[in-house]
């Protein structure tokens, strides 16, 4: 825990504050204030995000049959995490979780607890370390059997597009066919208030988060087949009763033939 800076705003912690939770600290609490009295909608925004996160995982648990999660960009733990989806319908599912942030790891390690006909394990590692992530998560996850690779709103944070381009195909290549990407990240096409608000967050210190056109997002699944419906706002995926109004992010899941 002593490694954990709480002088610097955070956005796993500013996320975890947007959706309502109490794992975070004063300075990530100001910083989410100042974001939402620009961009009010940027909490229902953390919601959606959270919300499509689970309706892809059980897709893939349920539907595409598979077996084999690496979770990059874990976030602090919430309700209805990965492993808690995938292991309800599948619980011999087995689950990794990628982070680097101290306070994020030390409550996953703590709450993050999976079936024991399955496997969760965490790695302390960047995005932008595709090796290190793939030979520590070669430990849990067997590579010659399908992977679902989760990217959930943890792009945004390398701002050169061919640099993310190339994180995502690298950790494609070590999947084998029947693999999957779901990734899903921020938009800035519906709301001049939330490019502003992203601005003045880029400037507050914390990690800046770059948003992407739907069209720059949709290079990212390249090579893939897309599930229906194909690339749309997060709210738009599959959505379960009455389809709530599109918010600024948009993701996809794919499969690699």
């Amino acid at each position: 825990m002593s490694d954990i800076d709480t002088s610097v705003p955070h956005s796993a912690r500013i996320w975890n504050y947007w959706l309502g939770g109490k794992d975070n600290y004063e300075v990530d609490r100001i910083a989410g204030e100042e974001f939402l009295k620009i961009f009010p909608g940027m909490a229902m925004g953390a919601r959606a995000s959270r919300a499509f996160l689970r309706r892809t995982i059980a897709w893939l648990a349920a539907e595409a049959g598979v077996r084999q999660f690496l979770d990059i960009g874990t976030g602090l733990p919430t309700a209805d995490n990965t492993h808690e989806i995938a292991q309800r319908i599948a619980p011999e599912s087995r689950v990794v979780y990628v982070d680097n942030d101290p306070l994020v790891l030390t409550h996953a390690r703590a709450l993050l607890v999976g079936a024991p006909e399955g496997a969760t394990d965490y790695i302390d590692a960047d995005v932008r370390e595709p090796e290190v992530i793939l030979t520590a998560a070669a430990k849990t996850l067997d590579f010659s059997r399908p992977v679902a690779l989760n990217l959930s709103g943890i792009m945004g944070h390398v701002a050169d597009d061919e640099s993310a381009l190339s994180i995502v195909r690298r950790l494609l290549d070590a999947l084998p066919s029947g693999s999957y990407l779901a990734l899903n990240d921020g938009t800035n096409v519906h709301s001049e208030a939330n490019r502003q608000a992203h601005r003045q967050y880029n400037e507050s210190g914390a990690l800046p988060y770059i948003q992407r056109s739907p069209e720059q997002i949709a290079r990212f699944f390249e090579g893939l087949e897309l599930v229906e419906p194909g690339l749309v706002s997060v709210t738009r995926w599959r959505p379960e009763g009455i389809t709530p109004p599109e918010v600024d992010g948009y993701g996809a899941v794919g499969r690699k033939p």
